[in-house]
């Protein structure tokens, strides 16, 4: 889910967005699949305390939520999910037609496209925003669009891990090569399936993003770095190759300052409107 095309794309000028009703859907698909398929670690348990907050603080009854970027996976909890009219915007045709969860689905880019003011009680972005040329203008559209006391839902990787360091600065065609031999993807690259060109904003960066989040009136409810979901992979699927990578991030961690863990390759993030 939620997965972005290359720079190229993104700045090409967008037609006048298109909307395909799913309302009309055979029967709901159980999901989410993304809890079910992610290896016990840090990431899964970081997701489950996500589900957690999400089911406590959003508001009883019919739930209006916006999804910016989505394929096909959720990564909202199922109550949630149920009880939830979704409207997803993807740049990629790909996406939208993988898509089998969303009652709305609207080819568009989320830099650019607008809902009327008090529109949502949750924006969900996750996996999107490093892939993204303008994340402030996402965000401000996010902003625009919540009811007073929603929540944006961020997921995204850490560009300063050992794992964002490595993408930022390696060619695509390894990144390809990762996902098929070392993660088992045989479809890795083809359309509509990562991974996808990551350009690395600067508000993609922890830091960044929470001074954007204070100076827009926006409260942090929950923060977390964890080990990124390829270690425990590694671990199952190559413990040889899982094993070097595991002494060259202690070997950086031992060298770094302060209690830096160079394998915190990803965080979740969820921000509330005041």
């Amino acid at each position: 889910m939620n997965k972005a095309t290359p720079a190229s794309e993104w700045m090409k000028p967008m037609p006048k967005a298109v909307t395909i009703d799913h309302t009309q859907a055979a029967e709901p698909v159980q999901h989410p699949q993304a809890l079910l398929e992610l290896a016990h670690g840090e990431a899964r348990q970081s997701l489950l305390t996500v589900h957690g907050i999400l089911e406590a603080r959003l508001p009883e009854g019919e739930l209006s939520i916006y999804e910016a970027g989505g394929g096909s996976t959720s990564f909202l909890p199922l109550k949630v999910l149920h009880r939830a009219h979704v409207t997803v915007v993807d740049i990629d045709e790909d996406q939208i037609r993988n898509n089998d969860y969303a009652q709305k689905a609207i080819l568009g880019d989320i830099q650019t496209h607008r809902f009327r003011p008090n529109s949502f009680d949750l924006v969900i972005c996750y996996n999107v925003i490093e892939h993204v040329p303008d994340v402030e203008a996402a965000l401000l559209r996010f902003y625009e669009s919540l009811k007073p006391n929603g929540m944006i839902l961020i997921g995204a990787p850490n560009p300063r891990s050992l794992s964002g360091v490595v993408t930022k600065y390696s060619p695509h065609w390894f990144h390809v090569w990762f996902y098929r031999h070392v993660r088992g993807d045989k479809k890795a690259g083809l359309p509509g399936h990562a991974p996808f060109p990551t350009l690395f904003h600067p508000l993609v960066t922890l830091t960044n993003l929470e001074a954007f989040a204070e100076q827009h009136g926006l409260q942090m409810i929950y923060r977390k770095q964890y080990e990124s979901p390829r270690y425990p992979e590694m671990r199952l699927r190559m413990p040889a190759f899982a094993a070097l990578v595991d002494a060259v991030a202690r070997a950086m961690n031992f060298l770094l300052p302060g209690r830096t863990d160079v394998r915190h390759g990803d965080y979740h993030v969820i921000l509330r409107k005041r």
